[in-house]
């Protein structure tokens, strides 16, 4: 059995923002996530696409977000516990019990989930012999970029991931966008930079059809589209990218008695406890009047509900209010001298 002041899950920006406002008050706090990696929606979704909303930072990827927010963190030297999902939630006096899939058992007075928006998974290519490419040459987001240089790329898809993706891996491979529809659902900006491309033939549209098969053995070599007329049409292609949007599931958080409106969780925007005493939710997975699911958004929760975890966590200290920018206990556990 862990014991640690806070349980974190999720391991996004707001998550680990978590830590640092926990940390700066003398809390120690573990994170769980179910992914492999840390960064959540912004090293899954989207690592190299530009963010313009945080405050005084005009331009970052989602890669370097996270990379900036570790390096805030590290004097908290928090453990972190990947690919491993909170299945158990009880209540134990003023604590609470945590038990995850990989049969790690925690205990802490607070709970701060920051799970976006619960787990996802992409809707994948119902075609079976796809299956078999899958992490090769069949995929379902980019993690690096690099490794889509100099192919024959084909991307199946017609909302914003499928058109930004086709306008950068068009850079550098040649990429062909297949759309089961004739209109595509993306920015109108985003898709006027797709047409010129089109026109100056650095990009090719197929429309409306659909993959019908895919030839390979152990790489693919072509694949098969069918349009709605039944024309057939064959196209080499080194990699598939599918883009058909994700499936998004609450996973346990469903289940552990939480007030919830949809898929969300209410709080109160005061200290941001859910309707169990010492269970915060923040991020993208809470809802009050006037919420916005914004990351800046998230930062201000958690500062705010760090607050309550610290006068639960220290029920006999009271709670003092400083500035890093004077405070030497703070600067002390920050490791400047």
């Amino acid at each position: 059995m862990i014991k640690t002041d806070a349980i974190i899950i999720g391991a996004g920006p707001v998550g680990l923002f978590a830590i640092h406002q926990l940390g700066i008050k003398g809390l120690k706090a573990i994170v769980i996530d179910n992914l492999d990696k840390i960064g959540g929606q912004c090293i899954e979704l989207y690592p190299d696409k530009p963010i313009y909303d945080i405050p005084a930072i005009p331009e970052c990827t989602g890669e370097e977000l996270t990379n900036k927010l570790l390096e805030q963190i590290k004097p908290f030297k928090t453990k972190f516990y990947l690919n491993e999902r909170v299945e158990e939630i009880k209540k134990d006096q003023d604590n609470w019990l945590v038990k995850t899939n990989n049969k790690n058992e925690f205990i802490s007075p607070n709970i701060i989930i920051a799970g976006g928006v619960g787990s996802f998974e992409p809707r994948k290519l119902t075609l079976k012999e796809a299956e078999k490419f899958e992490g090769k040459s069949v995929f379902y987001s980019v993690k690096n970029k690099d490794k889509f240089k100099n192919k024959n790329i084909s991307i199946f898809g017609g909302g914003d991931s499928a058109l930004d993706w086709a306008l950068e891996l068009s850079k550098f491979s040649k990429v062909t966008l297949i759309h089961r529809r004739a209109e595509f659902r993306g920015a109108p900006h985003t898709l006027s930079k797709i047409r010129k491309l089109e026109d100056n033939k650095k990009l090719f549209i197929k429309t409306p059809c659909q993959l019908d098969s895919i030839e390979g053995d152990n790489e693919i070599k072509t694949i098969t589209l069918k349009y709605d007329n039944e024309k057939k049409e064959k196209i080499k292609t080194d990699i598939i990218l599918s883009f058909f949007g994700l499936i998004m599931k609450l996973g346990p958080i469903a289940e552990w008695g939480l007030n919830m409106d949809k898929k969300t969780i209410l709080v109160n925007s005061k200290n941001f406890e859910t309707s169990e005493k010492g269970i915060f939710a923040v991020g993208d997975i809470c809802n009050y009047p006037g919420k916005l699911r914004l990351i800046l958004s998230g930062f201000h929760e958690v500062a705010l509900a760090s607050v309550e975890c610290f006068k639960r966590a220290k029920p006999n200290e009271k709670y003092k209010f400083e500035f890093t920018t004077s405070s030497k206990t703070i600067q002390d556990r920050l490791g400047k001298k």
